[in-house]
């Protein structure tokens, strides 16, 4: 499951530019719900280090994705956001994912989707709770 989750990101990552790989589209996933975050921020939210979402968010940022600015609040820390192509890009691989999950879901019953919601809830709870040790 996790392999194959892997893999699907990684296609949505170049189905977003082909020039992404890996984490990117959950990255600008995060990105567009949290609106304008700080860089430390999506660090922390995926557990990475700052280097390491710093040379990703400049990835995003080179290919035209998100936009940094400096945060009014601190100047010393930059808000990235997506830009117009980067959100365009963004729900367009969004819709894809989405198509295909109501593809594979169709002809599950409304009990099944529920039941499935509720494990799957389960589930990422108990991993929220371990990654916490």
């Amino acid at each position: 499951m996790f392999r194959r989750g892997r893999a699907r990101v990684a296609e949505l990552s170049r189905r977003v530019h082909p020039g992404l790989e890996g984490m990117a589209y959950s990255l600008l996933g995060y990105i567009e719900q949290a609106g304008p975050v700080r860089v430390t921020d999506v660090g922390a939210h995926f557990s990475v280090g700052k280097a390491t979402v710093s040379r990703q968010v400049r990835t995003l940022e080179e290919l035209g994705l998100v936009a940094r600015e400096t945060d009014p609040l601190d100047r010393r820390a930059a808000l990235v956001s997506l830009t117009e192509d980067g959100r365009r890009r963004y729900l367009a691989a969004q819709g894809v994912r989405m198509r295909r999950v109501r593809e594979v879901m169709g002809g599950w019953s409304p009990e099944d989707v529920t039941r499935f919601a509720e494990l799957l809830h389960r589930f990422n709870d108990v991993l929220g709770e371990s990654a916490a040790d």
